[in-house]
């Protein structure tokens, strides 16, 4: 069988995972990235096709007949038209939970970023402030502990857990916000608009979706702590970017840090871009080299159980 990747730099930009897996279970094409209009051109007769963020759409789905399977490479599937999928009878399976460790860790790489302003003492120290200190220990920029703030996540799912679990172990008071009634979950269940209140940190862990598309709203934010610090590693669709930016521009809130954001890669128009208060990385939470390793043999996993007729990890 013919198999195609699309976007393969989005998993290896460095050339440091292999396909030699997927080369012994079909004929693979790997192309480094696919541009929306030459996605059905390269994936032509294949039957199978392995993508991250390249969309499938239903015209391209019309021009591949013989396809049978489409694998995403990573969680998230909203670049898949799944109506037109399921209507063409083609399995679609992602790589879940794969990145539970690389993102919670993130995220609180983020939430220490803010809260003990590593960057600001080093950037001060190198250019010679410390030098110039009367005293011992110089610490003009006011740092904080995490150990009682109150911890609200949006989203229970694998990330969202293990962020409860680790914000315990520093001491926060955790509280979750979920669309689910998980069972026996550790933490006071509240609702979103009590997590927007009373957050301290608040950090989203849930899928893009028509119901969570800018959950972060100018009305939420309004309802927000002066004090409050926003943390987002899901995806971009889920603030709204242009009242987030009002929010740190005014003092709404205290502080932004993203890891995803609307258009990807950033937009030179991007309000956020220029806000001190405000920490962009570039959709980096899952890139480590041993997430990346698990995420491909989750796929290639994936692949030979749909070739041996048990599929796994099935979306619709």
């Amino acid at each position: 069988m013919k198999l195609v990747i699309t976007d393969w730099n989005t998993l290896s930009m460095a050339e440091d995972l292999s396909a030699d897996g997927l080369q012994a279970l079909a004929d693979v094409t790997a192309y480094p990235l696919t541009a929306p209009e030459e996605v059905a051109a390269r994936i032509g007769d294949a039957e199978l096709v392995l993508c991250n963020k390249t969309p499938i759409t239903e015209a391209v789905l019309q021009s591949c007949p013989n396809l049978k399977y489409i694998g995403v490479m990573a969680t998230g599937y909203n670049n898949i038209d799944m109506v037109a999928a399921a209507k063409r009878n083609i399995t679609v399976c992602n790589a879940g939970s794969y990145s539970t460790m690389a993102v919670a860790q993130h995220t609180f790489a983020l939430m220490l970023h803010h809260y003990s302003r590593i960057a600001a003492y080093d950037r001060a120290v190198r250019a010679g402030a410390w030098e110039k200190s009367l005293q011992f220990s110089w610490f003009p920029y006011p740092t904080a502990e995490l150990a009682g703030k109150i911890l609200c996540i949006i989203g229970y799912g694998s990330i969202g857990k293990k962020v409860a679990e680790i914000g315990s172990v520093f001491g926060m008071q955790v509280r979750v916000t979920t669309r689910t009634q998980p069972q026996n979950c550790p933490y006071p269940l509240i609702s979103m608009e009590e997590a927007f209140r009373t957050a301290d940190v608040l950090t989203i862990h849930a899928p893009l979706t028509p119901e969570t598309a800018h959950l972060v709203c100018r009305e939420r934010l309004a309802t927000m702590k002066p004090t409050a610090f926003l943390i987002n590693t899901a995806r971009g669709g889920i603030v709204d970017e242009a009242a987030l930016a009002a929010a740190l521009q005014d003092g709404t809130i205290a502080g932004a840090a993203l890891d995803v954001l609307d258009t990807e890669p950033m937009s030179e128009h991007t309000p956020l871009r220029q806000l001190a208060n405000c920490t962009i990385t570039p959709h980096i939470a899952w890139a480590p080299l041993e997430t990346r390793k698990r995420l491909l043999q989750i796929v290639t996993d994936n692949v030979a159980a749909f070739l041996n007729g048990t599929p796994q990890h099935v979306v619709h």
